[in-house]
């Protein structure tokens, strides 16, 4: 005789441990303490795939260097809204990372969180000109106030010795920098706040636990199918609100769940590796997060930058990510998951999409086609002196790009996060990649106010949500006070100096 099936009833199931599921969880219970959550994971153990250190940039994305949230406009212009939006979603990450450290729910802020430098970098006349015009736009905002730009060699000098050292004098070179930028270990920080939640009585953890289906009931709820990775059993799980979490697998749990609203979506999904500094006395000498410009049909994930970040306590020195091509959707995923995504309803879209970015399929074919050497000659484009033997590769995290359809081209891809949800809001689930970790907060509190309308307009829980984020539903880009009381008071309690 076969097991029996175990059947169990919450009001949420989250699916997927990583930074997403971890920040939805602790937004629900501070906000509703009574609510009964399941978070599945189908690893053993939490923030493995797209939430740890090594698989991110790691880079808290505030928009003070990417450029690729600045693109340049066919007159020359350079257009910041994009940036704007994604700094003040920031700001409410830091906020609520400030109530929970004030709220002892995270001991120490150091062990995820560090102030370094935020740089844009880039090589020749041409993009010289647009990372001053870039500046001259930037800095006439709030939220980029205090933006540095230079092209003085002695000035760069003293910035990134690293990269200054031995390069050519004639070539023309520019930088900006904002010293309030952060490095973010995400996976850290996701453990802290998991480990949190798995302490209450009313919400569990099930590590080793792969969602097989999810199924719309008569009465509204949806039955999750789990299968124990370990055992073999089998259970299902009825929830009022199911979340899917589940990084690049997410497309493929959306589509089971059948709801009309995920019809012509489809993932196009991107590799990645670092190339990891192994010399101490080389790492100690760069203090900066410096971004450069994006290859022609790199997608954002591969914007180049030359990367210090604090991973298990110790600097770490990272140049890359070099971009791949692999049909899994997750790290530890299935060749089959990329075949297995592609339906009837996506199809067009897909194709449309990849005829579209023949330039971003081109690129991944050399990329993967790289050699050791081709990609230290990368790197030396930032570090004149760069030696194969100081660096080694270590494989970064997969990501999935979304596909969805287009009226015009039939099918568009799409770099950024993007929440899908049912007409009702009993289901969610969060598609795309950077910048979603560091805005993930912003996101999930949208994501409740569409999901739980009825909660989220009670003045009980905007009086809560005020108390984790005191500034939400104000801009702080056109209030420089408010600005500037908020960045002070959450730099000092998450010890940012």
């Amino acid at each position: 005789m076969g097991k029996k099936t175990i059947k169990s009833e919450v009001d949420v199931v989250l699916i997927g441990a990583g930074i997403m599921s971890a920040t939805l969880g602790t937004l629900i219970n501070e906000l509703n303490p009574e609510i009964n959550i399941e978070i599945i994971e189908r690893l053993d153990v939490v923030a493995a795939e797209s939430s740890d250190a090594w698989n991110n940039a790691g880079t808290g994305h505030s928009a003070l260097c990417e450029l690729n949230y600045t693109p340049q406009q066919p007159d020359g212009s350079v257009k910041i809204d994009k940036a704007i939006q994604i700094a003040e979603q920031y700001e409410v990450s830091k906020q609520f990372w400030s109530y929970l450290v004030e709220h002892d729910i995270i001991k120490n802020p150091q062990e995820f969180i560090r102030q370094v430098p935020h740089m844009s970098a880039v090589f020749g006349e041409k993009d010289v000109e647009f990372l001053k015009t870039r500046f001259e736009t930037m800095s006439k905002s709030t939220l980029f106030k205090g933006m540095e730009y230079t092209e003085d060699p002695a000035l760069l000098t003293e910035w990134v010795p690293l990269m200054m050292h031995d390069r050519d004098p004639a070539e023309a070179i520019a930088a900006t920098k904002m010293d309030i930028g952060t490095d973010v270990n995400f996976g850290t920080l996701t453990r802290d706040l998991i480990e949190n939640l798995d302490k209450k009585s009313n919400i569990r953890l099930s590590l080793n636990q792969e969602v097989k289906d999810i199924d719309r009931e008569e009465d509204g709820r949806w039955e999750v199918e789990v299968k124990d990775t370990e055992t073999g059993q089998k259970r299902k799980i009825k929830a009022k609100f199911v979340f899917i979490g589940a990084g690049g697998h997410s497309l493929l749990l959306l589509e089971k769940s059948g709801i009309p609203e995920a019809k012509g979506y489809g993932g196009f999904p991107v590799g990645g590796q670092w190339l990891r500094c192994t010399n101490d006395e080389i790492i100690a000498q760069h203090h900066a997060k410096v971004y450069g410009k994006a290859s022609v049909g790199a997608p954002p994930m591969s914007v180049p930058h030359l990367d210090t970040r604090y991973i298990d306590g110790k600097q770490a020195l990272l140049f890359g990510p070099y971009a791949g091509f692999s049909t899994k959707f997750l790290k530890k995923g299935s060749y089959f998951d990329l075949p297995a995504s592609i339906k009837l309803s996506n199809i067009r879209p897909m194709l449309s999409a990849g005829l579209d970015n023949l330039p971003l399929t081109k690129y991944l074919i050399t990329e993967v086609m790289k050699k050791p050497k081709d990609k230290l000659d990368s790197l030396k484009q930032f570090m004149p002196t760069a030696k194969l033997e100081d660096w080694a590769i270590e494989k970064a995290g997969q990501r999935v790009q979304v596909i969805k359809k287009d009226e015009k081209h039939g099918g568009i891809l799409e770099f950024g996060t993007e929440v899908v949800s049912s007409a009702d809001g009993s289901i969610a689930a969060l598609l795309g990649a950077s910048p979603g970790a560091s805005t993930s907060v912003a996101i999930m509190v949208e994501l409740l106010k569409k999901c739980f309308p009825e909660r989220a307009a009670s003045d009980e829980y905007k009086k809560k949500l005020r108390q984790i984020i005191p500034t939400w539903g104000q801009s702080l880009n056109e209030n420089e006070a408010l600005c500037e009381e908020t960045r002070k008071r959450t730099h000092s309690i998450l010890q940012l100096n």
